[in-house]
């Protein structure tokens, strides 16, 4: 389900088992392996600020540079190493925050699926 009504009804998403689109994946930030980004836009608000919903990557390493994004890990395993910053080791029920500008690498090690909470910029 995807809605921009803030007033639409509530609902529920089993995540494990929620039905994913491709989503292309830049060639350019591709490091190492083959990996396929899939996701579903559960919720994004009237003015395109807020988006939630669910993202999943398979194995490999890729690049990114993020957006404000409160996230929840339900399967899999990765290694964020964030530009400047730490390194994050992240798996099933670990929240994670990432700063909208932080340039990151992604290590997958096991297919990961986690559910999001992004805020983008004006």
């Amino acid at each position: 389900m995807t809605t921009n009504d803030q007033n639409a009804a509530s609902f529920v998403v089993h995540i494990p088992d929620a039905e994913l689109e491709e989503e292309p994946l830049d060639p350019e930030q591709i490091v190492s392996g083959d990996p396929v980004v899939t996701g579903k836009v559960l919720w994004e608000s009237a003015d395109g600020k807020q988006v939630r919903g669910i993202w999943q990557i398979t194995p490999g390493v890729v690049t990114d540079t993020e957006a404000d994004e409160l996230f929840v890990v339900v399967s899999g395993r990765a290694t964020i190493e964030v530009e400047g910053g730490g390194v994050l080791e992240v798996g099933p029920g670990d929240a994670a925050v990432l700063r909208e500008g932080d340039r990151t690498t992604w290590t997958v090690h096991e297919t990961l699926r986690k559910a999001y909470h992004i805020t983008q910029s004006a």
